[in-house]
């Protein structure tokens, strides 16, 4: 049934309510008179109905009889949807709704005769007067068929249009008057010449569209009559009934044919793009179907004549990878005219080589390829919690990340950059992302690039020419969603061959990357599903357009506990690694099979996790069968100095070396042990490192590792305990002093905080007056804004100094010398206003600034005292180096809010608005310069033999 054959359908009633009201003998007579047709319809399954008026009125007169049969004054309505009857034309209709089928059995008693209108809106359920057209067309039922789901299926013949002038019932059904329409024809030129194109364009159309029979152009060919022609036509077409109705309701014959030719030629011409295109797409296949049988056939030719030629073998090779790499319409399309090309060439041609290597490139990249993500949270957490200590901003940003592609599949990866000191664990970082969620892992450094090419790849047009490091990375991990880390991108230079920087804005947009545009492929490559991941150690060289795309996380480095549980959980285990102090994973008895958490191997990089290789050198004993089960990280960390690498038995951490010496089998008798105590460890990290990350950590852990591997293999001894004793044996005294007490208990000296690509750390900022004119000396390499912070608290102190207790002529009989120590190394920013400061006021007072504190901000003329930048590196530096109290600008507190509580325990924090506000807090009184602990017994104990070497020494050293 199609849509043309569907009628309105009101609400439902079931059949045994419509059989109760026809046995009903109280029953209207329209309600009856269903029975007798509804009888010969269960005898019958293809009942024709008696005598129609119509064909009544054939007898009568011989003809048609359409003309005679006259139009009841009131007749019933059939609402039909989407469908339009014409008239002199016949139609099957679908009747399903009880109102309706109502209707077909009550006129079927009488004249058979029933007015089709057509509905507006085919979304009413039951239309009314105001829901149908005016317009329809007077039909006789010529035949009905009752269907066994109590459906009727009726064919109905148009008579002649009609309008409907009022309805009169809308109960059961509708019923209304209506009125005959004329029809103005005019026997013209212009009407014959209508109806010949209107027949050869509906023959056109009968040859394009499969479901309309070849029968149809004769029938339309023998009709001579235009109007009759048009409803012939209009009713055989598949158009809008809206289109129909328009049709319907033109009463001139002329401009019925003539909006009937637009509507046929309109769909002529969507018929015709539509075969043009089929046969398009049908030639294309032929051909390639032709292609593939001729080569097939030549290959056979060749093969069985011997002729194989060793170029078209490469080609047919080519073209066979070409047709499995399945790659985007672009490439491919790209990829088969150089392969053409190529065909055509022989092998000495100089271009036959670089298309060669071009089309093998297209072939190797991972178009397609890509890693399914691990999208286990806990599994992720636990991942990044075994292979990094803290971190935690880091761990909580990658598992937000998994967490939003759970729910959403196809996200944008973001565009991480990790900024912090050397040796804090970015790179490895990457490394544990990639773990977590199970991707491929590439790196590459942009350190020192200045060559736009590097990035971007060079033409063809060049002699060597070749892609740039992001297109060959990706081919060498051969996948196109891993995590690629792009090290050291504050280091990216600039010169005469282009600006790589901003080469790799396009790499790193998530607006432009999804069309990655190398100059050596010149196609469009996806980085979309790629996660990149930047690290740099400051962002000042950065330009703002490509610091814009990222999403910046600092990383500020360690305090000592954090590098004290690193050194156990981590770097202690792997040195011992690498000096062949964890004994070979010996090999399973026969049919045993292998661990795979012990043949998993640690992550390298700068804070790689090697848990598991702590695990197999506590756990492999001689003699023993199996290892113990390993201990979970909490309670490795809260081990005593009997414990290496986290693990928990056997007490000592049980290291061999080799195998066993058949001259000396008593020197195995018991593995090498290497132990490391607490306060070992704490020396190292406070005397012999002063850095944000844990480098310097691991590698003089490394140097006493070495220093116990060389003792064995001499077979001096097979343990061995590191104290504080056996650090400064192996490494030698003491390097490094926290001088903030012994440096400040002069005047003039006050201790200031500073940020540096490699961590925050300490300033001591001197002052000293001589007789002189006035002059104002700045020394220690200072830069341009640190000169104007000094003239500035220059300034300020001059403003004050009747107040601070200074002649009214100090500053014009007195010369001025700041100097910052460590003159070799350059220093810049406004950090240190407040400090040079103080120093001028300790220096013209005579009071000492307190040894327990620092202070950073920046100072103006009138003593205000502004916010500054990297608080978080500022306040770990002051606990490395056992400071008490840190005064900072009042508009940082907000920066100190997001510091964890245990990175800042101990510390006690002043925020000042002014410096006259704090001075006094700052300047000791010249009564404790003489009695307080920081001054005296403080600076003394600093320097005594046993924490530290004497100034001599140290000067030395």
């Amino acid at each position: 049934m199609t849509d043309s054959e569907k009628t309105d359908r009101p609400e439902e009633q079931t059949a045994e309510e419509i059989e109760a009201k026809r046995d009903d003998p109280g029953a209207e007579p329209d309600e009856t008179a269903a029975e007798a047709p509804e009888e010969t319809a269960a005898e019958t399954p293809e009942e024709t109905a008696a005598e129609t008026p119509v064909e009544k009125a054939a007898d009568e007169d011989g003809g048609s009889g359409d003309s005679e049969l006259k139009t009841p004054e009131v007749v019933a309505l059939l609402p039909l949807k989407e469908t339009v009857v014409f008239p002199e034309t016949m139609m099957p209709l679908a009747v399903g709704q009880p109102r309706s089928v109502r209707l077909i059995d009550d006129i079927l008693q009488g004249d058979k005769m029933v007015a089709l209108v057509t509905v507006k809106s085919e979304d009413v359920e039951s239309p009314g007067p105001d829901d149908i057209y005016e317009i329809g067309t007077l039909s006789v039922i010529q035949k009905m068929i009752k269907a066994p789901d109590d459906t009727l299926r009726i064919i109905v013949q148009g008579i002649r249009r009609i309008k409907v002038m009022e309805v009169t019932s809308e109960e059961p059904y509708l019923m209304a008057r209506v009125q005959d329409l004329s029809e103005t024809v005019e026997d013209t030129t212009e009407l014959e010449a209508l109806h010949r194109n209107l027949v050869s364009v509906y023959t056109r159309i009968i040859e394009l569209v499969p479901y309309l029979p070849d029968e149809l152009e004769m029938a339309a060919a023998n009709i001579d009559n235009p109007g009759t022609l048009g409803y012939f036509i209009a009713s055989t077409m598949r158009i809008k009934a809206e289109e129909k109705q328009q049709l319907l309701e033109e009463g001139d014959v002329a401009k019925r044919l003539r909006r009937l030719t637009e509507v046929l030629n309109r769909e002529l011409e969507v018929l015709e793009l539509g075969s043009k295109i089929q046969n398009q797409v049908q030639s294309e296949m032929e051909k390639g179907q032709r292609e593939y049988f001729l080569r097939q056939q030549l290959k056979a030719i060749q093969e069985e004549l011997g002729e194989t030629d060793e170029t078209q073998a490469e080609v047919n090779e080519l073209r066979e990878r070409l047709d499995e790499a399945q790659l985007p319409e672009g490439a491919d399309k790209q990829a088969r005219r150089e392969l053409d090309r190529l065909a055509k060439l022989p092998p000495a041609a100089a271009e036959y080589g670089v298309i060669r290597t071009y089309i093998d490139w297209i072939l190797s990249l991972p178009w397609n390829q890509s890693t399914e993500d691990q999208l286990d949270i806990a599994n992720a957490r636990k991942i990044l919690d075994e292979d990094h200590y803290d971190l935690e901003d880091v761990k909580d940003r990658i598992l937000e990340f998994l967490a939003v592609q759970k729910l959403k599949r196809e996200i944008r990866s973001p565009i991480l950059t990790f900024v912090g000191p050397p040796g804090v664990g970015k790179t490895s970082l990457g490394q544990s992302v990639a773990r977590a969620l199970g991707r491929k892992f590439v790196r590459i450094s942009v350190g020192g690039v200045r060559d736009e090419a590097e990035i971007r790849g060079h033409r063809r047009t060049y002699i060597g020419a070749m892609p740039g490091t992001i297109i060959r990375a990706l081919r060498d991990t051969e996948s196109n969603n891993p995590v690629f880390m792009i090290d050291e991108i504050d280091k990216m230079g600039a010169d005469w061959r282009g600006d790589p920087s901003s080469a790799m804005l396009e790499v790193l947009d998530p607006e432009q990357h999804d069309t990655f545009r190398d100059h050596y492929l010149d196609l469009p490559f996806d980085l979309s599903r790629v996660f990149f991941i930047t690290t740099a150690n400051m962002l000042d060289t950065v330009p703002g357009p490509l610091r814009d795309r990222m999403e910046i996380i600092q990383m500020a480095g360690y305090i000592e506990d954090d590098k004290l549980n690193i050194a156990r959980r981590y770097l202690i285990p792997r040195q011992l690694e690498r000096h062949g102090l964890i004994p070979e994973r010996e090999a399973e008895p026969e049919g045993g099979e292998t661990d795979p958490e012990q043949a998993a191997k640690p992550t390298e990089g700068e804070n790689a996790q090697s848990e598991k290789v702590a695990e197999d050198a506590q756990s492999e004993k001689v003699g023993e069968d199996a290892p113990e089960a390993p201990q979970e990280p909490e309670e490795a960390a809260s081990q005593t100095e009997d414990t290496v690498g986290g693990g928990t038995e056997p007490k000592e951490a049980h290291v061999r070396v080799g195998e066993p010496s058949p001259e000396a089998p008593e020197a195995v008798s018991e593995l090498p042990e290497l132990d490391f105590t607490d306060e070992a460890l704490r020396l190292i990290i406070q005397g012999y490192t002063s850095e944000a990350g844990v480098r310097n950590l691991e590698r003089q852990i490394g140097t006493i590792a070495r220093k116990f591997a060389r003792m064995v293999a001499e077979g001096e001894a097979t343990h061995l305990e590191v104290d504080e004793e056996k650090v400064q044996e192996f490494l030698g005294k003491r390097r490094v002093f926290k001088e903030s007490k012994r440096r400040t208990s002069d005047a003039g000296v006050s201790t200031g905080l500073a940020w540096t690509p490699t961590g925050g750390d300490i300033l001591f900022i001197e002052a000293r007056a001589m007789r002189g004119s006035g002059k104002l000396t700045l020394t220690g390499q200072l830069g341009d804004v640190m000169k104007e912070s000094a003239q500035a608290a220059l300034t300020f102190i001059r403003s004050i100094a009747e107040n601070l207790g200074a002649p009214t002529d100090y500053f014009q009989e007195h010369d001025i010398h700041v100097h910052v120590p460590a003159g070799a190394i350059p220093k810049d920013g406004p950090s240190a206003g407040v400090a040079i400061t103080m120093a001028l006021a300790s220096m013209v007072t005579g009071r000492p600034v307190d040894s327990s504190l620092a202070m950073t901000g920046e100072v103006t003329l009138t003593g205000q005292v502004l916010p500054v930048g990297g608080i978080k590196e500022k306040t770990l530096a002051a606990r490395r180096a056992g400071l008490d109290k840190v005064f900072l600008p009042a508009r940082n507190e907000a920066d100190v809010s997001e510091i964890k509580e245990e990175l800042v325990e101990g510390l006690e924090f002043v925020y000042v608005e002014h410096v006259g506000d704090v001075m006094d807090r700052i300047l000791m009184s010249e009564v404790q310069e003489s009695e307080s602990p920081h001054v005296g017994e403080g600076a003394q104990s600093d320097s005594s033999p046993e924490q530290e070497p004497s100034r001599v020494e140290a000067e030395k050293i």
